[in-house]
């Protein structure tokens, strides 16, 4: 079992193979070379490539819609895919209107998509936000495939929920990146919540 994790040696960023833990995933070589002959596939090299380098190109100076909008750009996409929350429709605006302005041609999903009652899938009416109203389910699985019914080069995932997100990305043609992730909490800012773990939110995380 690997516990990088909780790992204090951390080897991997130190080019020193002769600290490694004993359970380090590096030990074994035949997965680690498989992985790098993995990159030199045609569907990968290009892609991972100029991820890489986009890294540095904007390290610490590009927020990471601009990342997203110089991937496609620079991977050559004409077409993207933007499947959002209804919640964060006013920020899907906003992302729609920055990629138009990239060039790009945006064909975007709201989540509510099919207007179809949660109950009609086996979500009890308790289990709903608003009991005894009529509450639209979110609806991925549709999302993803209307994208692939477009036939989207990229596609971005803006606010979709724990769990949803995996759907969407499980039906999703082509590749997605996550753009924000849902936390209702936190401003969508997950991370906000770890750096508060052990102070405001101690009691509140598990």
């Amino acid at each position: 079992m690997y516990t990088c994790a909780q790992c204090a040696i951390q080897s991997c960023g130190q080019a020193a193979p002769e600290h490694l833990p004993g359970n380090c995933p590096m030990r074994d070589n035949s997965l680690m070379s498989r992985a790098l002959e993995a990159y030199q596939l045609e569907e990968n090299r290009s892609f991972y490539i100029t991820a890489s380098e986009l890294e540095a190109l904007g390290y610490c100076q590009w927020p990471r819609v601009k990342e997203t909008i110089q991937l496609c750009l620079r991977m050559g996409y004409k077409k993207v895919g933007l499947a959002f929350c209804r919640g964060l429709r006013k920020e899907a605006q906003v992302v729609d209107n920055l990629l138009r302005r990239a060039g790009l041609e945006v064909v975007s999903v709201i989540c509510k998509t099919g207007g179809i009652d949660k109950t009609c899938v086996g979500i009890p009416e308790e289990h709903k936000v608003h009991p005894g109203a009529f509450e639209p389910m979110c609806n991925p699985i549709a999302q993803a495939m209307l994208l692939n019914e477009q036939h989207t080069q990229f596609n971005i995932a803006l606010g979709l929920c724990v769990g949803h997100d995996s759907m969407f990305y499980k039906y999703s043609d082509a590749l997605v990146t996550t753009l924000i992730a849902k936390d209702r909490v936190t401003g969508h800012s997950p991370a906000a919540a770890l750096y508060c773990a052990e102070g405001y939110f101690k009691d509140r995380l598990l």
